[in-house]
């Protein structure tokens, strides 16, 4: 199906009804690298709901020859709230732009969900990859294990494309590389398996850095992302995304949400309960 827009928007979802009993229930540890990613990010789910931090964004749009045509930039605070119990938990991603943002109406590439890619490692979405281990190799001073991950056509995958009221599956291939110690994705190189320009995506590309940050507190370190670099082409345009994350702070509190605040969230397709990142068309602009 063509699309008539170059214009692009990288979101996070919902993860909804995601058994808990799958994380639990998961295969007898090994020190496997892969054993140990799926453990970590695990783990690193069950944590993302006390923290909070600031995510600075820098939106490009490409000229033909690879110079920047056009620039803005924005700041947000930036939390993952969830909620659950034995059966199932919800994940959801809030990004509230902040009051200092200064930003032209320019129409650029929104995105954000793009750090959710080391989910292929998650016990809902590993059976859904095929997996080759390379030899290890040195990221940051530390030995790292590279995984390269492929998606399987017909399983769940954590992206889609939503356009016109339909998703649209993103078959997801690229590199994690994994520290050898500690099971920690510390890097991620993805892109797409296959060309989609039926549906107006002529290619996608993600780059995530996973880097140690301190919480402040007394709190223990956690690697957190730090910068992910989202490239788009469409038929139409060419766009880059740069986003960074930090000031990460960590807080635990419980409360209940008051009916009468308005709470700005992230618009959210209908009809996939379990995607983490979704790729959403917006038909404005005519070839």
């Amino acid at each position: 199906m063509p699309i008539n827009n170059g214009s692009f928007r990288l979101i996070s979802v919902c993860l909804l009804a995601l058994p808990v009993a799958m994380a639990a229930g998961q295969s007898t540890p090994s020190s496997g690298p892969i054993d140990l990613a799926q453990r970590q990010v695990t783990s690193y789910l069950s944590k993302l709901a006390d923290l909070h931090c600031t995510e600075s964004v820098t939106q490009e749009k490409l000229a033909g020859n690879g110079h920047v045509e056009a620039s803005e930039r924005a700041k947000y605070d930036y939390l993952i709230m969830m909620d659950g119990n034995g059966d199932d938990f919800q994940l959801n991603e809030s990004r509230i732009e902040s009051s200092a943002s200064k930003r032209k109406p320019l129409p650029m590439l929104v995105t954000n969900g793009a750090a959710t890619v080391l989910l292929v490692f998650h016990p809902y979405y590993r059976d859904s990859f095929n997996f080759t281990i390379a030899s290890d190799e040195m990221v940051d001073g530390k030995a790292a294990t590279p995984v390269h991950f492929a998606h399987i056509a017909g399983r769940r995958t954590p992206a889609a494309l939503a356009l016109r009221g339909r998703e649209y599956p993103l078959e997801l291939e690229g590199t994690a590389w994994i520290d050898r110690q500690s099971g920690e994705v510390v890097k991620v190189d993805a892109s797409l398996l296959h060309d989609m320009s039926d549906v107006g995506l002529r290619s996608m590309h993600i780059l995530v850095d996973y880097k140690p940050a301190h919480l402040g507190n007394n709190a223990a370190s956690m690697t957190l992302p730090a910068m992910a670099v989202v490239d788009v082409t469409t038929p139409l345009q060419h766009w880059r995304n740069t986003h960074v994350f930090g000031d990460y702070k960590s807080f635990s509190t419980d409360a209940e949400q008051d009916p009468n605040v308005k709470v700005h969230a992230q618009n959210v397709p209908a009809g996939n309960d379990t995607t983490a990142a979704v790729v959403t068309a917006d038909p404005k602009e005519k070839p």
